[in-house]
C-alpha cells in the first residue's frame, strides 16, 4: 500500500492497526465483545504514561478447556501514519498474547498478567531489541509475583489461533507468552537455543495444543 492509497482509504480519526487487530479478533470470537482495559497507568505512553501498552482486550474462551486470552494493543503501529504504510513489519512487528486458565487467587481479571505484558513491552522500548519466536525469558522467580507456582519463565510463540496478518503498516505477529516450570527453565539454561526452546514447545502442544498456561502445572 501507497502512501497515497493510505490516505486515500483512512484518515487521521482511524485507528488502523487497531481496526487489523480487531478485525483478526472478530474472525477468531465471532463479534463477542471482550473486557478492554485501557493503560493501567491512566495515561498512554505517548502521553508520558508509563505502561508501553495502550490497551488489552481479554475474551473467555472454552476452546480446549475454560481459560482467558489476552491480547496487547501497543507492540504493532496502532493509529492513522502515512509515513507507515506499506512497511515490511509494524512498529515492533508484534503484539502479546497470553491464555491462562482461571487461577483461585485471581479476583476478576488477571490483570497482573496485562503488566507483566507491559514489563516486558518496556524492555523492549528501552532496550531497542524485540521479542521473536522461541526466544525465551527466564522471570527469576514466579511470573505472579508473591505466588506459590513452580511456573518461572516465558517462551515466545505464535499464537495457534491469530498467528501473523498483514496490515496497512506490516506485518504483525501474535507472539503467545508460555509460562514454563522451574524445571524447564533449567533445562533451556543448559543449552540456550532456539532449536531447544523450539523442541519444548512441540512438546508441550502434545498435551496443551493452545499453550494454556496453568499455574498449578508442576
Amino acid at each position: 500500500m501507497t502512501a497515497e492509497e493510505y490516505k486515500q482509504q483512512f484518515s487521521e480519526e482511524d485507528a488502523v492497526g487497531w481496526l487489523s487487530i480487531d478485525a483478526t479478533l472478530d474472525n477468531v470470537y465471532g463479534g463477542i465483545e471482550p473486557r478492554h482495559y485501557g493503560p493501567l497507568c491512566g495515561l498512554h505512553y505517548v502521553a508520558g504514561g508509563t505502561d508501553p501498552i495502550d490497551g488489552a482486550s481479554i475474551y473467555d474462551s472454552d476452546k480446549q478447556e475454560s481459560h482467558r486470552h489476552i491480547i496487547s494493543y501497543g507492540m504493532s503501529e496502532l493509529y492513522y501514519n502515512t509515513e507507515k504504510a506499506g512497511g515490511e513489519f509494524s512498529k515492533w512487528g508484534f503484539e502479546l498474547t497470553f491464555r491462562l486458565k482461571p487461577y483461585a487467587g485471581d479476583a476478576g481479571d488477571p490483570l497482573w498478567a496485562v503488566q507483566m505484558m507491559n514489563n516486558l513491552a518496556r524492555y523492549v522500548y528501552q532496550s531497542g531489541k524485540w521479542f521473536e519466536e522461541n526466544h525465551f525469558i527466564p522471570a527469576n522467580g514466579p511470573i505472579r509475583l508473591e505466588t506459590e507456582t513452580n511456573i518461572t519463565g516465558i517462551v515466545f510463540t505464535l499464537d495457534p489461533e491469530l498467528g501473523k496478518i498483514s496490515t496497512p503498516h506490516g506485518e504483525v505477529s501474535f507472539l503467545q507468552m508460555v509460562g514454563i516450570t522451574n524445571e524447564e527453565v533449567e533445562r533451556i539454561k543448559q543449552n540456550p537455543t532456539t532449536v531447544e526452546v523450539q523442541q519444548l514447545i512441540e512438546e508441550l502442544k502434545r498435551s496443551n495444543p493452545l499453550l494454556i498456561t496453568d499455574l498449578d502445572r508442576k
